[in-house]
């Protein structure tokens, strides 16, 4: 695999300004694409983990951290994927750690890696591959976290030759590890609207914006990413009773991505290519309507990463970040509502810091999403007594909103 890796090549004019002002000299770094999932074996994960005793501790940590940035090409530049890491930790009873380290020796044979003198490292091209075998993991002896008798655990690396992961970032999955594993909340009774009409008299309003209207952009959702990089073991459609991937025999992401790099990394690459390609959507123009108006105020309050709030010209306040449990939010004196839009998860807590301030919370989300031509229920998690729900695409929901107001107000 050749890095720069082109991810998007040629620019036309356009493209390249959205680089310039949204991507390369952004208020935050958006050229860098993250990502961490620690799976583990407890109580609270049986179902989803295959927990069967105490003695059950499997452990699957993933972080990748991915950098692009415009390459020079004869005719215009191109966007290339400059960087790449790979982060990859299981922790299993030993004879499965054997037979994980002897089938990624076979996959690196496969794939025409090269050992290099002293073993534990592989080169291909630009890339690089090192594993590393532990009987106590160093981030387990340093926090005095222990693992059942007779477990294991087996690091690999793979990064661009040339990048050297800083200590800060080696260390952000096990700090990300430390938190412990999220708890869902657990929903209430909130009550079923039938559109949007009720913030008419809740102005003005904050919006907090999820995937929902990433994926009306065309953006894959976020169990693409899952997908990718096996995460979870899809066996049905319903998201919520997806098998955790923890059996290093069964996890196929490191064989897939040593025996053909080039191909994994034009998935590894999906999601970042769709999120620069695609455009703002009717929901997110109806936004900047409402906030040229004066109804909806302060920034976008968003877990998105596609910047696509920026691009309709709205201020943006980002929550996805590993730093930070509950970032700071820009809350505006005197705004009566919190609307939500197509965010299933509450992660950052954002919506009980509404409530706290007695703020009406408002969700917008059809509950489901498309399958194979069929349509598969979603619910929220995060709806308490006294929200409001509108089972509604933003598409349908935000530009009603908006013709609603101008009727109200001439």
């Amino acid at each position: 695999m050749d890095i720069p890796y082109i991810v998007i090549d040629q620019l036309v004019p356009e493209q390249q300004r959205v680089w310039n002002t949204y991507f390369g000299d952004a208020d935050r770094p958006r050229y860098i694409e993250e990502g961490i999932w620690r799976r583990t074996q407890e109580k609270d994960t049986a179902g989803q983990s295959g927990r069967a005793t105490s003695d059950d501790a499997r452990r699957r940590i993933i972080h990748y951290r991915y950098r692009y940035g415009l390459v020079p090409t004869t005719a215009a530049p191109a966007i290339g994927l400059t960087d790449l890491y790979l982060y990859h930790s299981t922790s299993a009873p030993a004879d499965e750690i054997d037979a994980h380290r002897d089938a990624l020796l076979d996959s690196l044979a496969a794939g025409g890696w090269r050992e290099a003198p002293g073993g534990f490292l592989w080169t291909r091209r630009d890339l690089k591959c090192r594993i590393t075998e532990h009987d106590v993991h160093p981030q387990d002896a340093a926090v005095g976290r222990t693992l059942p008798p007779g477990y294991q655990s087996l690091d690999v690396q793979i990064a661009s030759v040339a990048y050297a992961p800083p200590p800060a970032v080696r260390q952000l999955p096990w700090n990300v590890l430390s938190t412990g594993i999220r708890r869902k909340d657990r929903p209430g009774t909130p009550t079923r609207i039938p559109d949007l009409s009720v913030l008419t008299d809740l102005r003005p309003f904050p919006v907090e914006i999820g995937c929902g209207t990433s994926v009306e952009a065309g953006i894959p959702p976020l169990h693409r990413l899952h997908e990718i990089y096996r995460v979870t073991d899809r066996q049905g459609n319903e998201p919520r009773e997806h098998r955790f991937t923890l059996s290093p025999t069964a996890d196929t992401l490191l064989h897939e991505v040593l025996t053909e790099p080039e191909e994994k990394a034009a998935e590894f690459v999906e999601m970042f290519r769709a999120c620069f390609l695609a455009e703002p959507t009717p929901a997110m123009r109806a936004l900047k309507e409402l906030k040229d108006a004066g109804h909806l105020v302060g920034p976008v309050i968003t877990n998105n990463f596609d910047v696509l709030a920026a691009r309709a010209g709205l201020d943006e306040c980002f929550m996805r970040r590993y730093d930070q449990a509950v970032p700071d939010v820009e809350w505006v004196d005197g705004a009566k509502a919190l609307l939500v839009v197509g965010l299933h998860a509450d992660r950052r807590k954002v919506q009980a810091r509404a409530r706290e301030r007695g703020m009406q919370v408002v969700y917008l989300d059809p509950e489901g999403f498309w399958h194979d031509g069929e349509f598969m229920p979603y619910p929220l998690e995060g709806p308490q007594d006294g929200d409001l729900v509108c089972r509604a695409t933003a598409a349908e929901a935000l530009p009603a909103l908006v013709n609603a107001l101008k009727q109200q107000h001439g």
